[in-house]
């Protein structure tokens, strides 16, 4: 009883603490590992009522993959300060209902948070018309977190092209250390 209350505690205050967690939707905790399932997202997020509050999937805001109402998930945090995982904790997905009670409150506290918002005091409307608000509801159960690195090869994309550096450059990059 007592380390289910630390856990709880450590996994609240943990992702109060982070900007970002990484979610992966239908994950087990015990295939937390590489070649298992989705890729896990980084995702800005708010914790309220003892909850991690995620909006997205609409025009210009994060996407929710693998994220189903009444799904699961793993959620990884990562220390604040340094900036690798501190815990994993297994989570219900929770597709608030546009309007009700507790998709208001979720929603005025997210407001606070969303950076760079194009509509400014208008977003929640959108957010009800056009994205997902969920809920992340830790299931109390924490996974042992890997040893080794979870890095995943970048996925392709036609936008990465790489092209030989100007030949000027070796000579302004040398000017600036010489006049230091």
């Amino acid at each position: 009883m007592t380390e289910e209350l630390l856990d709880q505690a450590l996994v609240e205050e943990a992702t109060k603490k982070s900007g970002l967690i990484w979610v992966r939707g239908g994950g087990v905790p015990a295939l937390d590992a590489p070649g298992h399932g989705a890729p896990s997202r980084a995702l800005w997020h708010v914790w309220h009522d003892g909850a991690a509050c995620l909006v997205g999937d609409g025009p210009g805001e994060q996407p929710l993959p693998g994220l189903a109402d009444g799904g699961d998930a793993v959620v990884t945090v990562r220390s604040k300060d340094k900036g690798g995982r501190l815990i994993s904790w297994s989570a219900k997905v929770v597709e608030l209902t546009p309007t009700s009670p507790e998709w208001e409150a979720a929603v005025g506290e997210l407001k606070g948070k969303r950076l760079n918002a194009p509509d400014g005091e208008a977003m929640p409307q959108r957010w009800a018309r056009e994205c997902r608000v969920l809920r992340l509801e830790p299931s109390g159960t924490t996974a042992e977190l890997p040893d080794g690195s979870l890095a995943q090869p970048p996925l392709p994309t036609p936008a990465t092209t790489r092209r030989p550096i100007p030949a000027a450059l070796p000579r302004l990059l040398l000017k600036r250390r010489k006049r230091r």
